[in-house]
C-alpha cells in the first residue's frame, strides 16, 4: 500500500508535494486562523470563544440548530472583512496555503450578495474579489478561478441575479455556478431558471447536495439542475442506482472529508465511504470546505484519507488527477499536472 525505499523499507511519498486542484473552498472559510484573530482584534470585534481559545470549534449540522451555529460562526467570521486590502489579503494567503499544500489550480467559490452592502454591491465586490484573484495568481503561480454561488436560503430570484451576474463574466474569471447553504432549506427546482441562466452561458454547474440530505436530494439536485459536479454528493452512495446513474453522466462529487466528520455526517474519518465511491467508478475530487472552520486544508484532506483508508500512493495519484479531470483549469495547466502527478508516482 506504500512505496518501497532503500533497502526495502515501505515509505509514503509526501502528499504536500502530489499536485491537485481544489474545487471545494468557500470564500470566508479559506482564512486563516490567525488572519481571522488579527482583524478582529483591529477593528474591536469580539469573537466567540469557539474562534479563538477552542478553535476549531466543536460543530455538527445533525439538525437546522446546529447548522445554525455553524452559519452564525461563518457570518462573523465574515463581518471581519472591512476593506478591499483584507479581501486582497484573504485571497492572497488562500493561494499561498493551496500552492503549500500542492495546489496548481483552485476555484474559489464566493456568494457576493454576502458581502455586497459592504463593498459597493455584487458587481463592484465581484470586480475587486477578480483583481485580487489576478494579483494572487501573479504572486503564487496557482491558476485561480470563481465560482458564484447561491445562498438556497434566500429567494430564487435572487439566484437568478447571481446568474445573470455570473454570466456575465464567464471567460473573464467566473467558471461557474453554485448553489449552497443548508440544503434542507428551500426547494432545488425552484432553482431551475438560474442555473438554465448559467448554462446558457456555458458555466460549470456546480450546486451542494447529497451531504445533509441523502440520496433522495441528490436525485432532486440532477432532475432540476443538470449539474457537472456536485458539492459534497457522498450520500449517494447509500443509492447504488443513483450512483451508477452519477459515474454514467460523468458528473464529479467535491468530497470533503474533515467537514463531513465535523458537521456530523459521519462518525469518524473511517466511515467517509471515500473507497465505495471509487470502486463505484466515481470521478472524485477531494477539498477542504472551510479550513477556518474545520481547521484542515486540502494536503490534510488527502493525508486522513490515506490513514483512514490505507490508500496506497497510486489511489492519491488518481484522486489527484481526477481533480484537474472534473476542473476548468486550462489545458496546459492539466498538461502539467499530469506530467508532474506521474512523476510524484515514480
Amino acid at each position: 500500500m506504500t512505496a518501497a525505499g532503500a533497502g526495502g523499507i515501505e515509505r509514503h511519498r509526501d502528499v504536500s508535494a502530489l499536485p491537485k486542484a481544489h474545487l471545494h473552498l468557500h470564500f470566508t472559510g479559506s482564512m486563516r486562523h490567525g488572519t481571522l484573530l488579527e482583524l478582529a482584534e483591529r477593528d474591536g470585534i469580539v469573537l466567540p470563544d469557539s474562534l479563538v481559545e477552542d478553535w476549531p470549534p466543536r460543530l455538527s449540522a445533525a439538525d437546522e440548530k446546529g447548522w445554525f451555529r455553524f452559519q452564525r460562526l461563518y457570518d462573523v467570521a465574515r463581518s471581519v472583512l472591512r476593506t478591499p486590502d483584507d479581501v486582497r489579503r484573504l485571497v492572497l494567503e488562500a493561494a499561498e496555503d493551496d500552492v503549500r499544500d500542492g495546489g496548481r489550480w483552485l476555484e474559489i467559490q464566493v456568494d457576493p450578495s454576502g458581502y455586497a452592502a459592504r463593498f459597493g454591491g455584487i458587481t463592484a465586490f465581484t470586480d475587486l474579489v477578480l483583481d485580487c484573484v489576478r494579483d494572487a495568481s501573479e504572486r503564487t503561480g496557482l491558476g485561480i478561478a470563481v465560482v458564484i454561488a447561491a445562498n438556497r436560503t434566500r429567494h430564487p430570484l435572487d439566484a437568478r441575479t447571481l446568474a445573470r451576474l455570473a454570466a456575465q463574466y464567464a471567460g473573464r474569471g467566473v467558471v461557474g455556478f453554485g448553489l449552497s447553504n443548508d440544503e434542507r432549506r428551500g426547494r432545488t427546482e425552484d432553482f431551475a431558471g438560474a442555473f438554465r441562466i448559467a448554462a446558457r452561458a456555458d458555466l460549470l454547474l456546480v450546486p451542494h447536495g447529497g451531504e445533509l440530505r441523502g440520496p433522495d436530494h441528490v436525485r432532486q439536485c440532477l432532475d432540476a439542475l443538470a449539474p457537472q459536479r456536485l458539492g459534497h454528493g457522498v450520500r449517494s452512495v447509500e443509492d447504488p442506482a443513483l450512483l451508477d446513474r452519477i459515474v454514467s453522466a460523468g458528473i464529479a462529487l467535491e468530497v470533503c472529508p474533515v467537514s463531513n466528520v465535523s458537521l456530523g455526517v459521519y462518525s469518524d474519518l473511517t466511515s467517509v465511504p471515500l473507497p465505495q465511491l471509487l470502486v463505484a467508478g466515481a470521478t472524485v475530487a477531494l477539498g477542504a470546505d472551510d479550513p477556518l472552520l474545520f481547521g484542515s486544508r486540502l494536503a490534510g484532506q488527502y493525508a486522513t484519507m490515506r490513514a483512514a483508508h490505507d490508500l496506497d500512493d497510486a489511489t492519491l495519484a488518481r484522486l489527484a488527477e481526477m481533480s484537474f479531470e472534473a476542473s476548468r483549469a486550462p489545458s496546459d495547466v492539466v498538461a502539467a499536472a499530469r506530467r508532474d502527478i506521474a512523476a510524484w508516482l515514480a
